[in-house]
């Protein structure tokens, strides 16, 4: 139980919540702020990165992910610090991935070329949309020349460049979706993240479409036609999904995502970041608190966490479960088994083969294409 996380590996987020404007669609923890003290917030970070290695030692990190808010607008001088702290506190492996989100109208060519100077070699970058007026209804604050630009920078600085796009859209059509996907197949290196638009309580998009402003919404039938073309669509372009909206050509899968999806350890540090740890035998769940201002104090006060709790192997198991079904490799039985100490329900897995929402493949248990379009509802049956 205690090296169960090597089954996933190990990788550290770094959480950096500032950004230029707020999405109206955006439930993340980003923050506007016109000015912000760089040097504050690289001490803050480097006091977390010990703090953190110290209860992880003898590790290899095999990951780092600056994410966000919009971490494009950290100083290249921040980031390279921040990696060459983690390398120093941990072990590097030898094919370490970097990745830093960009948001297109954050991004200027000396800025990137300095990121990869420093040690990241790999961008994820917020397109979302391949058409302004889609672009000013999410509260974008790029054009699709903008976005177009910036990627031609990124892919000129980095072998390794993803990015975002949004469908299910305010009077959207699976038409038109399947255009714009495939005008993002075009422009795509070797991975393409597309998640369907989900309206959350407290956002700006929240509060409209509570009073019925918020028109034009695919119904739920259309909606799940443009997920399932994507898939098609995708699969055809030889970029197959490896998660429910994740798809990557073979070999250039976000390895970050993967130690989430595979249940390894990460360490979390900036506002808002979650982190799950094995210390001393235990898996913790780590959380840090929101507020930038109020994360900053904590740190000067010894730690930026806001709450830890031990998981029990049932919480384990089921967190792998929830974790494991989301990508194609599925879980292992086995592995489920000796985390909760029980077996899976095999009647209920029998019988979501049978209406051909899983499959059983040796000691694994994967989704099928129709199981990850109703995911939930399939983990629901599994663990109720």
């Amino acid at each position: 139980m205690a090296d169960d996380w090597r089954n996933g590996g190990f990788g550290l987020y770094v959480h950096w919540p500032f950004c230029e404007a707020k999405c109206p669609y955006c439930d993340f923890n980003s923050h506007v702020s016109k000015k912000i003290n760089q040097k504050q917030w690289l001490d803050a970070y480097l006091s977390e990165l010990k703090r953190s290695a110290s209860e992880t030692p003898d590790r290899v990190l095999n990951t780092i992910f600056f994410g966000g808010g919009t971490p494009s607008l950290m100083e290249p001088e921040t980031v390279a610090a921040v990696i060459n702290e983690a390398r120093a506190l941990w072990r590097p492996a030898n094919d370490m991935e970097i990745t830093l989100e960009a948001n297109p109208g954050s991004v200027e060519a000396g800025r990137f070329a300095a990121y990869r100077d420093a040690g990241v070699n790999r961008i994820s970058m917020g397109v979302q949309a391949l058409n302004d007026k889609d672009l000013k209804r999410l509260g974008r604050i790029h054009t699709v020349a903008e976005a177009r630009a910036a990627f031609d920078i990124a892919r000129n600085c980095f072998d390794r460049v993803s990015f975002d796009m949004i469908y299910a859209r305010q009077h959207q059509t699976v038409e038109a979706w399947c255009a714009e996907l495939n005008e993002a197949l075009s422009m795509a290196v070797d991975h393409l993240s597309l998640y369907q638009l989900t309206i959350e309580d407290g956002t700006a998009f929240g509060d409209r479409y509570a009073i019925g402003k918020l028109r034009g919404l695919p119904e739920d039938d259309s909606a799940a036609d443009m997920y399932l073309a994507t898939q098609e669509i995708c699969e055809s372009r030889g970029m197959p999904a490896y998660e429910v909206s994740n798809h990557a050509r073979p070999g250039a899968e976000s390895q970050h995502n993967l130690i989430y999806w595979r249940y390894g350890d990460y360490v979390g540090i900036g506002p808002g970041a979650h982190g799950r740890i094995t210390s001393q035998g235990r898996k913790l769940a780590t959380e840090t608190y929101l507020a930038p201002n109020t994360w900053i104090s904590a740190v000067s006060a010894g730690s930026g966490e806001s709450h830890r709790e031990e998981l029990s192997r049932s919480d384990q198991a089921n967190e792998y479960l929830m974790m494991g079904l989301r990508i194609a490799e599925g879980l292992d039985v086995d592995r489920f088994k000796l985390l909760s100490g029980t077996s899976l329900d095999q009647d209920k897995v029998d019988d979501l083969c049978e209406i051909g929402m899983l499959y059983q493949e040796d000691n694994r248990i994967k989704a099928t294409r129709d199981g990850r379009a109703v995911l939930n509802a399939v983990i629901r049956e599994l663990l109720g």
